[in-house]
């Protein structure tokens, strides 16, 4: 019954990582951290050396530059532009 159900599924087409993707996430990371610099408090915890945001402050941006990213690449997959 599992293995009929499983087997039932459909995947959806994942691309590849190539330098496209890796150009799509770290632009999206580079505007999300651009937007960080616009939260009201910026630079509570401890500070970067070279960007005037702490380092909780660029994780979180990373991190969900990251998502954003991967949600583009998922979406130019899903229509095929990618």
């Amino acid at each position: 019954m599992i293995s009929s159900l499983l087997a039932a599924a459909s995947v959806p087409v994942t691309p590849e990582w190539s330098p496209t993707v890796a150009i799509i996430i770290s632009a999206s990371s580079f505007v999300v951290l651009l937007l960080t610099l616009k939260i009201q408090y910026p630079q509570v915890g401890p500070k970067m050396p070279v960007l005037p945001i702490s380092i909780p402050a660029f994780v979180g941006a990373m991190a969900f530059g990251h998502v954003i990213g991967i949600g583009i690449v998922l979406g130019l997959t899903n229509i095929g532009r990618l």
